[in-house]
């Protein structure tokens, strides 16, 4: 088990990380050297070689491996992210990067999206450092750069250009998992991802006549992006079933003692109440605009007129998404990818996912873990490239007021002291076993 100095220094590489700014404003604007380096100093500690691995200057990741006791046993990928989306400290009541610990509670950018993972991983292999623990099976550790925008500089980068570092791992953990979901009936729900949907980052162009805003001009490049972008955010995606998703489903299901039966997924997803939240998502495609410009003056016609679309696919989906775009974008507007990447899906009856489940009712006994698909994505995407099967494990117990999936990129981002701990003991316990 952890020992109890793991149980303080996760609360403090958390602060730590967090105080670190890591922001991620996408087009290469981000910095993550600095804690790459408070990672790869913490992992030396821990009597690991840890490598320092750019495409960019000041793009850093960090990789290390741990030998297992097993040398025929399959590699374990074990990854967690080190930037962060934007935060506007005027928003918060505590400074996004002060890492503050206030009444048993972390706060800052990065306290659920993912710094606590990073910290929990760095703290479970120092203390095996301490106690003399060894793995079963090899470990591969990597911090990486770039998640929240293309992943270009971070796991992009080290699958491409370092598959070596990465030799023998067939599986792989990393966020986001094994959390604390409460339904508001007193049930504990602790979904573990396996499977995403997805990315389908669309550019829509619209291109027309520029002219006098006075005049009549039936080639007006807004006017027709304008439509475009309302078909596509007023369409109503079809459901499709994915193998996780059918699980996910099935598994409440059970849970409630409602009927499994998939004829009628939108009253299925009625019966769950709040549990839906788990599911709801991933049922369907989703294409939701979310940028619009054109123009330069008011009286002015543009002859360009561009938008952005946040598309996700369910695994098996994507050459019905390009060809419902394809419909609903119409023949005046262009669409192209600004990025893309795969589906994925992992098998819920799997070893390792029966392993993930064992550690989190070791330490929650009255939580009852279920599989679900991530309705984003994760670095799980690029390191797949390799043959990697991952999935989302991040422990966490929360208390029941703690919407975690709001706090994801939201306001006043925060994470409790004792839901730390609680990750460090079952991340402990997974991976002396795994």
């Amino acid at each position: 088990m952890a020992d109890p100095q793991a149980l303080e220094e996760v609360v403090e590489f958390t602060s730590g990380l967090i105080r670190i700014d890591t922001t991620n404003r996408g087009d290469g604007d981000c910095r993550e050297r600095p804690a790459a380096e408070y990672a790869a100093e913490r992992l030396a500690g821990a009597g690991l070689d840890p490598l320092l691995l750019e495409r960019t200057p000041g793009r850093t990741n960090v990789v290390a491996r741990i030998a297992g006791t097993d040398p025929a046993a399959d590699a374990l990928l074990v990854h967690g992210h080190l930037d962060v989306v934007p935060a506007e400290a005027a928003d918060w009541r505590v400074h996004p990067f002060s890492g503050e610990v206030r009444d048993g509670v972390v706060w800052g950018r990065g306290a659920v999206d993912m710094k606590n993972m990073d910290a929990m991983i760095l703290a479970v292999l120092r203390s095996w450092a301490r106690q003399g623990v060894r793995p079963r099976r090899d470990l591969v550790i990597a911090f990486t750069a770039d998640e929240e925008a293309s992943a270009e500089d971070g796991s992009g980068f080290l699958a491409d250009r370092h598959p070596e570092l990465f030799e023998g791992c067939t599986e792989a953990i990393g966020e986001s998992g094994a959390f604390t979901f409460h339904d508001g009936s007193g049930r504990e729900i602790y979904p573990i991802a396996a499977g995403e949907r997805g990315t389908g980052w669309l550019k829509l162009t619209a291109r027309g006549r520029a002219g006098h805003g006075s005049r009549v001009n039936e080639e007006n490049a807004v006017t027709r992006l304008a439509a475009a972008v309302a078909r596509i955010g007023e369409h109503r995606w079809p459901i499709r079933i994915t193998p996780t998703v059918r699980a996910a489903l099935t598994e409440l299901a059970a849970l409630y003692g409602i009927d499994a039966g998939l004829t009628d997924v939108d009253r299925l997803l009625e019966k769950l109440g709040p549990a839906a939240r788990l599911v709801e998502a991933t049922v369907r495609n989703s294409a939701n605009p979310t940028m619009l410009n054109a123009g330069y003056k008011l009286n002015v016609i543009p002859g360009e007129a561009v938008a952005h679309v946040d598309g996700r696919y369910l695994p098996g989906t994507e050459e019905e998404f390009t060809a419902t775009l394809d419909e609903l974008t119409g023949p005046d507007v262009h669409w192209e990818f600004a990025h893309r990447e795969v589906a994925l899906q992992a098998p819920v009856d799997a070893p390792l996912f029966a392993k993930m489940r064992s550690a989190v009712t070791e330490f929650a006994p009255g939580g009852r873990v279920v599989p679900y698909c991530m309705s984003g994505g994760t670095d799980a995407k690029q390191f797949s490239r390799l043959g990697i099967t991952g999935y989302g494990f991040a422990p966490l117990k929360l208390p029941a007021d703690y919407d975690y999936q709001a706090l994801f990129h939201g306001v006043d981002e925060r994470v409790p002291v004792e839901a730390l701990r609680f990750g460090v003991r079952v991340l402990d316990h997974f991976l002396r076993t795994a």
